[in-house]
Protein backbone atom coordinates (compact mmCIF):
# COMPACT_ATOMS: atom_id res chain seq x y z
CA UNK A 1 0.00 0.00 0.00
CA UNK A 2 1.47 3.54 -0.84
CA UNK A 3 2.32 5.56 2.24
CA UNK A 4 0.35 8.62 2.13
CA UNK A 5 -1.71 10.15 4.40
CA UNK A 6 -4.81 8.94 3.58
CA UNK A 7 -3.77 5.59 3.67
CA UNK A 8 -2.03 6.04 7.33
CA UNK A 9 -5.21 7.31 8.33
CA UNK A 10 -7.38 4.43 7.20
CA UNK A 11 -4.65 2.32 8.76
CA UNK A 12 -4.74 4.10 12.47
CA UNK A 13 -8.71 3.93 12.22
CA UNK A 14 -8.80 0.12 11.45
CA UNK A 15 -6.12 -0.72 14.04
CA UNK A 16 -8.22 1.46 16.35
CA UNK A 17 -11.69 -0.29 15.93
CA UNK A 18 -10.06 -3.57 16.06
CA UNK A 19 -8.28 -2.88 19.54
CA UNK A 20 -11.38 -1.44 20.82
CA UNK A 21 -13.60 -4.56 19.70
CA UNK A 22 -11.41 -6.88 21.48
CA UNK A 23 -11.49 -4.67 24.61
CA UNK A 24 -15.09 -4.89 24.62
CA UNK A 25 -14.84 -8.26 23.75
CA UNK A 26 -12.76 -9.20 26.76
CA UNK A 27 -14.80 -6.89 29.13
CA UNK A 28 -17.87 -8.72 28.46
CA UNK A 29 -17.12 -12.15 28.88
CA UNK A 30 -14.88 -11.35 32.37
CA UNK A 31 -17.29 -9.21 33.70
CA UNK A 32 -19.54 -11.96 34.77
CA UNK A 33 -16.98 -13.05 36.62
CA UNK A 34 -16.03 -10.45 38.39
CA UNK A 35 -19.52 -9.95 39.46
CA UNK A 36 -19.38 -13.15 40.88
CA UNK A 37 -16.36 -12.95 42.58
CA UNK A 38 -17.28 -9.14 44.10
CA UNK A 39 -20.78 -10.96 45.55
CA UNK A 40 -18.94 -14.06 47.26
CA UNK A 41 -16.80 -11.51 49.10
CA UNK A 42 -19.97 -9.45 49.83
CA UNK A 43 -21.43 -12.34 51.25
CA UNK A 44 -18.40 -13.44 53.39
CA UNK A 45 -18.04 -10.17 55.07
CA UNK A 46 -21.89 -9.31 55.89
CA UNK A 47 -20.75 -13.14 57.57
CA UNK A 48 -17.55 -11.98 58.96
CA UNK A 49 -19.02 -8.96 60.39
CA UNK A 50 -22.46 -10.26 62.03
CA UNK A 51 -20.07 -12.91 63.86
CA UNK A 52 -20.16 -15.56 61.50
CA UNK A 53 -22.00 -18.48 61.86
CA UNK A 54 -25.18 -19.81 59.70
CA UNK A 55 -27.28 -17.07 58.80
CA UNK A 56 -29.08 -15.27 56.05
CA UNK A 57 -29.87 -11.78 54.79
CA UNK A 58 -33.34 -10.98 54.32
CA UNK A 59 -33.64 -7.83 52.64
CA UNK A 60 -30.96 -5.51 51.50
CA UNK A 61 -31.76 -1.75 50.80
CA UNK A 62 -30.07 1.81 50.38
CA UNK A 63 -30.70 4.89 52.23
CA UNK A 64 -28.90 8.45 51.43
CA UNK A 65 -27.74 10.71 53.93
CA UNK A 66 -26.58 14.54 53.63
CA UNK A 67 -23.09 14.03 54.56
CA UNK A 68 -21.33 17.40 54.84
CA UNK A 69 -23.21 18.48 52.54
CA UNK A 70 -23.11 15.92 49.86
CA UNK A 71 -25.62 12.86 49.22
CA UNK A 72 -24.01 10.18 50.36
CA UNK A 73 -25.60 6.54 49.94
CA UNK A 74 -25.19 3.77 52.16
CA UNK A 75 -26.22 -0.37 51.49
CA UNK A 76 -27.89 -2.29 54.19
CA UNK A 77 -27.93 -5.81 54.84
CA UNK A 78 -30.82 -7.33 57.25
CA UNK A 79 -29.91 -10.75 58.82
CA UNK A 80 -31.36 -13.49 60.72
CA UNK A 81 -30.08 -17.06 61.98
CA UNK A 82 -32.05 -20.43 60.49
CA UNK A 83 -34.24 -19.85 63.40
CA UNK A 84 -35.73 -16.54 61.81
CA UNK A 85 -34.33 -14.42 64.91
CA UNK A 86 -32.61 -10.70 63.75
CA UNK A 87 -29.46 -10.68 64.14
CA UNK A 88 -28.84 -7.21 63.46
CA UNK A 89 -27.54 -5.19 60.41
CA UNK A 90 -24.36 -5.07 58.20
CA UNK A 91 -23.70 -1.33 56.70
CA UNK A 92 -21.86 -0.53 53.21
CA UNK A 93 -20.01 2.75 54.21
CA UNK A 94 -17.94 4.67 51.86
CA UNK A 95 -15.70 7.52 52.70
CA UNK A 96 -12.32 9.80 51.55
CA UNK A 97 -9.45 8.56 52.64
CA UNK A 98 -5.80 9.68 52.69
CA UNK A 99 -5.50 8.26 48.84
CA UNK A 100 -8.49 7.45 47.56
CA UNK A 101 -12.19 6.00 49.03
CA UNK A 102 -12.11 4.00 51.76
CA UNK A 103 -15.63 1.21 51.81
CA UNK A 104 -15.81 -0.20 54.79
CA UNK A 105 -18.53 -2.87 55.63
CA UNK A 106 -19.76 -2.29 59.33
CA UNK A 107 -21.69 -5.06 61.22
CA UNK A 108 -23.95 -3.82 64.42
CA UNK A 109 -26.28 -6.10 66.65
CA UNK A 110 -29.69 -5.56 67.25
CA UNK A 111 -28.84 -3.07 70.28
CA UNK A 112 -26.56 -0.94 67.60
CA UNK A 113 -23.11 -2.50 69.29
CA UNK A 114 -20.72 -3.33 66.27
CA UNK A 115 -20.42 -6.50 65.68
CA UNK A 116 -17.14 -6.76 63.12
CA UNK A 117 -16.50 -5.16 60.31
CA UNK A 118 -14.25 -5.83 57.26
CA UNK A 119 -12.80 -3.33 54.28
CA UNK A 120 -14.13 -3.56 50.95
CA UNK A 121 -12.11 -1.46 49.28
CA UNK A 122 -9.63 1.03 50.05
CA UNK A 123 -6.95 3.26 48.19
CA UNK A 124 -4.56 3.91 51.20
CA UNK A 125 -0.78 3.48 51.00
CA UNK A 126 0.52 -0.29 51.72
CA UNK A 127 2.05 -0.57 55.10
CA UNK A 128 0.24 2.96 56.98
CA UNK A 129 -3.12 3.43 55.67
CA UNK A 130 -3.96 -0.52 54.77
CA UNK A 131 -3.39 -1.14 58.17
CA UNK A 132 -6.95 -0.32 58.94
CA UNK A 133 -8.10 -3.92 58.28
CA UNK A 134 -6.46 -5.24 61.12
CA UNK A 135 -5.88 -2.18 63.84
CA UNK A 136 -9.46 -1.70 64.44
CA UNK A 137 -10.43 -5.14 65.26
CA UNK A 138 -11.02 -7.29 68.37
CA UNK A 139 -7.30 -7.95 69.06
CA UNK A 140 -6.54 -4.37 67.83
CA UNK A 141 -4.63 -1.35 69.28
CA UNK A 142 -7.23 0.58 68.32
CA UNK A 143 -10.40 -2.04 68.68
CA UNK A 144 -13.59 -0.63 67.76
CA UNK A 145 -15.60 -4.26 68.44
CA UNK A 146 -18.10 -4.52 70.88
CA UNK A 147 -18.26 -0.39 71.18
CA UNK A 148 -21.33 1.62 70.84
CA UNK A 149 -21.46 4.91 68.37
CA UNK A 150 -23.23 6.53 70.67
CA UNK A 151 -22.29 5.41 73.64
CA UNK A 152 -18.71 5.44 72.95
CA UNK A 153 -16.33 8.30 71.17
CA UNK A 154 -15.78 6.92 67.88
CA UNK A 155 -12.66 9.32 66.74
CA UNK A 156 -9.01 9.38 67.50
CA UNK A 157 -7.55 10.44 70.67
CA UNK A 158 -4.78 13.10 68.93
CA UNK A 159 -6.01 16.34 70.59
CA UNK A 160 -8.63 14.47 72.59
CA UNK A 161 -11.20 13.74 69.97
CA UNK A 162 -12.14 10.73 71.30
CA UNK A 163 -11.23 7.24 72.79
CA UNK A 164 -9.71 5.44 69.36
CA UNK A 165 -5.93 4.87 69.35
CA UNK A 166 -4.94 5.88 65.76
CA UNK A 167 -3.08 4.22 63.18
CA UNK A 168 0.95 4.67 64.01
CA UNK A 169 1.58 7.56 61.30
CA UNK A 170 -1.59 7.50 59.43
CA UNK A 171 -3.75 10.09 61.68
CA UNK A 172 -5.68 10.87 58.78
CA UNK A 173 -6.66 7.31 57.20
CA UNK A 174 -7.94 6.53 60.93
CA UNK A 175 -10.06 9.44 60.72
CA UNK A 176 -11.48 8.66 57.49
CA UNK A 177 -11.75 4.86 58.73
CA UNK A 178 -13.88 5.99 61.86
CA UNK A 179 -15.90 8.61 59.91
CA UNK A 180 -16.92 5.27 57.92
CA UNK A 181 -17.90 3.78 60.78
CA UNK A 182 -20.21 6.84 62.31
CA UNK A 183 -22.13 7.34 59.02
CA UNK A 184 -23.00 3.80 59.36
CA UNK A 185 -24.19 3.72 62.27
CA UNK A 186 -26.68 6.81 61.17
CA UNK A 187 -27.60 4.82 58.14
CA UNK A 188 -28.37 1.71 60.27
CA UNK A 189 -30.48 4.13 62.42
CA UNK A 190 -32.57 5.64 59.24
CA UNK A 191 -35.57 4.92 58.61
CA UNK A 192 -36.53 3.12 55.53
CA UNK A 193 -38.44 5.02 52.86
CA UNK A 194 -38.79 1.61 50.47
CA UNK A 195 -42.42 0.46 50.82
CA UNK A 196 -41.35 -3.37 50.66
CA UNK A 197 -38.86 -2.60 53.13
CA UNK A 198 -41.29 -0.95 55.41
CA UNK A 199 -43.74 -4.00 54.88
CA UNK A 200 -40.38 -6.42 55.59
CA UNK A 201 -40.04 -4.34 59.24
CA UNK A 202 -43.41 -4.60 60.18
CA UNK A 203 -43.55 -8.25 59.69
CA UNK A 204 -40.83 -9.37 61.62
CA UNK A 205 -41.69 -6.61 64.66
CA UNK A 206 -45.13 -8.61 64.75
CA UNK A 207 -43.56 -12.03 64.42
CA UNK A 208 -40.44 -11.01 67.19
CA UNK A 209 -41.43 -7.68 69.04
CA UNK A 210 -38.29 -6.06 67.60
CA UNK A 211 -38.15 -2.70 66.04
CA UNK A 212 -35.46 -2.41 63.05
CA UNK A 213 -33.98 0.64 62.12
Amino acid sequence: MESTLTNMVLVLVATALIMGGLLAFVNQITLAPIKTQADKTLAEGIRNVMGGGNLKVTKTDTVQLDIAGKTADFVRHQTENPQGKWLGTAVESTTQGFSGDLKVLIGFDPEGNILGYTILESGETPGLGAKADKWFQADGKGSIIGKHPEKNKLAVTKGGEGEIDAITASTITSRAFLRAVNNAYRAYNEKSVDSNTEATQIKHQEKKGEEKP
